[in-house]
């Protein structure tokens, strides 16, 4: 069947009874009492067809891995006996086939040294149910006769915790009770030192709502946010699979768990007698809940996997409810466990009963984090430079793996690997042309050929040796330099071109420093050439100035990697027409501090690169950004003053959001968002829409200070960031931006 989303984890009942009497449990305690037909113990027959389904599976669908929780009631009643067949029919059955997780759920009573060497054997990892200090235990897992189990379990950790099964220990889960200190039951649980803790809602729907002391609608959040606190005091001593689901949601990743986000669900039930069963927890709705009428003797598990119950838990956001699909933090809770949607009248087409818990919570974390969880790239355009230079070292590496054995690629790579050993001087200089804008450029081109399966090795180890001998120049170190060039030319980068020959021919040239400049050495003859050389064979790459206190900018009107914008760059300008448009550039500068010197400022901050494009301005003068040339910025060379003043203003917009979103996360892409668009006649991903305020709030700003304001153009970047402002898949820096920007066209508008 096609479009089914396999299983990834099976929840295998191996027993169906239990030894304590815990009123708050779903299986025994709620509305399906389909466990008393069921046979205490699973049978081997349901054992070996489960594995045998299971490895069918697997194996359809090429899972990598699978994983088997052993569940029940409580498992370990099942036996040492009835546990080891599980272990071996399930590793016999996925052997060469995909890899097996074992894990067994208990409220250990029964744990002992003969179950955990048996585990040991197999490595099943155990998860312990215990609810916190003796007090917040006792309130619901006593035996039937009334009696604490809280000894036994402390005691079963602490055999868990000894050395010889320490690293079976999967870690302890508690079900929330509001009745109980918050405080206390963490510092119990942490003592016990866990490596997860995972907090559990009770079960409840709208027919059955939870206990809510004083009526309070957020009395859950107010516990778990009080319990976050503590946590965060401690300094999170342990993981906490809530609330770190929650600040992942928020940081642009995946939910960590089936309770909270729109993951779609990837798990099946098989009871002791082989019924094919959906999440547990829906027997708190009603009887037959988690009900599909398959079982493991008669039915694939892709049968259950297209059960309209099972698939209405991978719709992600379209299988959530209306109030839901609008509400801005729906990516972190999800709508909540599907269970706790239930209504009589409309089924689970209903926001989570703890629907305001969930609310506050994911607020509650996201006001207490989200100072330190925001990127410091975004406010803070040194370190946006630094993760730019990081970014393209990675991927340099990254290349340098997959051209490892190439003999011309190692020649190259060894002779930046000496520049970058040679004291400071290299290193500063392997900087410069490393965070050339277009090296990224180079690197990702040749990722691109590697990937394709294109012969790149030679000309990738070119560029590469071009960017070590413009290095060594740069650095006046005494390395040699030898480079190859093609058509009688070799581009060094930030330095200039050098032509070595006739069109047409080709070389190898080593250049060395001179107490005057460069010079190149091919065999039959010297090249003096560099900053202070007179020489036509020699052109220097240009700069220019954006105002007396600012760096330089390059005017790259050479590199061969410069062709990287939406329209084609100009060929080299003439000694004329590079003063020309120096001129204009100053004027168009001076401009645009005129008119919004804070916009002005910000443009300049990271910029490096300019290159002339061909044509003039398109509609409205935007400029260009490159493709990943972190500092480039392309501007239309036709262009007026005006013009390219607001190609300078945009351009810069587009390079810093780009910048941001190749280093950081402003927006989760995983599922099919669309917002309105005030400048658009179809709805559009919120990375479109952001991009347009982004752009537009300075371009409002420079026509308000030059021309008047666009006719409603306020107006619809308000709309577009009232938008914004309820976008669930904004990460807390999206939003962070998302509160600059309105606090950008206050200022427009005061």
């Amino acid at each position: 069947m096609t479009g089914l989303i396999a299983f990834r984890e099976i929840v295998l009942k191996v027993h169906s009874r239990c030894d304590l009497a815990c009123d708050h449990c779903y299986v025994y305690e709620h509305a399906d009492q389909s466990w008393r037909a069921r046979p205490k113990v699973i049978s081997p027959e349901v054992i070996s067809r489960t594995a045998s389904r299971l490895a069918e599976h697997a194996r359809d669908h090429a899972l990598p891995s699978v994983t088997v929780i052993l569940h029940g009631g409580e498992p370990l009643l099942a036996g040492t006996a009835r546990l080891r067949l599980v272990c071996e029919e399930f590793s016999r059955a996925l052997t060469g086939i995909a890899a097996l997780d074992l894990r067994i759920h208990t409220n250990g009573l029964q744990l002992s040294t003969r179950y955990l060497d048996l585990f040991a054997e197999f490595g099943v990892r155990v998860g312990i149910s215990l609810d916190g200090d003796r007090a917040a235990n006792d309130r619901h897992r006593r035996f039937a006769d009334g009696r604490t189990s809280h000894p036994l379990v402390l005691a079963a950790v602490a055999l868990l915790r000894s050395a010889p099964y320490r690293h079976l220990y999967q870690g302890l889960l508690c079900t929330v009770d509001v009745a109980n200190d918050p405080v206390a039951v963490l510092d119990a649980l942490v003592e016990l030192e866990p490596p997860r803790v995972d907090f559990l809602l009770p079960h409840a729907t709208w027919e059955t709502p939870p206990v809510r002391p004083d009526d309070a609608p957020d009395a859950y959040a107010r516990w778990l946010l009080r319990i976050f606190d503590h946590w965060e005091r401690l300094g999170r001593p342990v993981p906490v699979r809530l609330f770190e689901s929650v600040l992942s949601t928020l940081g642009g990743g995946p939910s960590l768990t089936e309770s909270l986000g729109l993951a779609p669900t990837d798990l099946v039930v098989v009871e002791t007698d082989g019924t094919l069963e959906q999440v547990d927890s829906l027997k708190s709705a009603f009887e037959g809940a988690a009900a599909t009428g398959f079982n493991v003797f008669d039915h694939a598990f892709d049968r259950v996997a297209a059960h309209p119950g099972v698939r209405a838990r991978q719709l992600g956001l379209a299988g959530v409810s209306d109030s839901c699909r609008r509400c801005p933090v729906v990516r972190s809770c999800g709508g909540g466990l599907y269970t706790h949607r239930y209504r009589d009248r409309n089924g689970f087409d209903n926001p989570s009963v703890y629907c305001t818990d969930l609310r506050e919570l994911v607020d509650g974390v996201e006001g207490r984090t989200a100072p330190r969880e925001t990127a410091p790239q975004l406010s803070d355009p040194a370190e946006l430079a630094r993760s730019q230079e990081e970014l393209t070292r990675i991927l340099l590496a990254r290349l340098n793996a997959d051209l490892t054995g190439d003999p011309d690629w190692a020649h190259a790579w060894e002779l930046v690997a000496a520049v970058e050993r040679a004291g400071r001087a290299g290193a500063d200089a392997l900087d410069a042309v490393l965070d050339h804008p277009f090296t990224r450029t180079w690197v990702l081109a040749a990722l691109d050929a590697v990937r394709d399966g294109l012969p790149g090795g030679a000309e990738a180890a070119r560029r590469l040796t071009a960017l070590a001998a413009a290095a060594v120049l740069r650095g006046g170190l005494d390395l040699p330099a030898e480079v190859a060039y093609r058509d009688g030319e070799v581009y060094l980068p930030t330095l200039g071109l050098l032509r070595l020959g006739e069109p047409g021919t080709e070389g190898l040239a080593s250049l060395h420093v001179t107490d005057d400049g460069y010079v190149a050495r091919d065999g039959r003859s010297e090249h003096r050439f560099g900053p202070a050389a007179g020489d036509a064979r020699w052109q220097p790459v240009r700069t220019w100035s954006p105002g007396p206190d600012a760096a330089p900018v390059a005017l790259e009107d050479l590199d061969p990697y410069r062709n990287c914008f939406p329209r084609p760059p100009r060929l080299r300008l003439g000694a004329g027409e590079s003063e020309e448009w120096r001129g204009r550039l100053d004027r168009a500068w001076a401009l645009l501090h005129k008119a919004v010197p804070g916009f002005a400022r910000a443009a300049a901050a990271g910029l490096t690169t300019l290159t002339p494009l061909a044509g003039g301005p398109r509609a409205g003068g935007w400029g260009e950004a490159g493709r990943h040339g972190p500092g480039a910025l392309g501007v239309p060379y036709a262009a007026g003053v005006r013009e390219t003043a607001l190609a300078l203003l945009t351009g810069r917009r587009r390079t810093r959001l780009r910048a941001l979103t190749e280093v950081t996360d402003l927006y989760a892409l995983d599922g099919e968002w669309q917002h309105p668009s005030p400048w658009r006649s179809r709805p559009v991903p919120v990375s479109r829409l952001l991009a347009d305020v982004h752009e537009r709030v300075a371009v409002e700003a420079y026509r308000r200070a030059t021309a008047g304001p666009e006719p409603g153009g306020a107006d619809r970047i308000h709309e577009a960031l009232d938008r914004l402002s309820t976008a669930a898949e904004l990460t807390v820096t999206g939003k962070r931006l998302v509160a600059e920007l309105r606090y950008e066209l206050k200022a427009v508008d005061a």
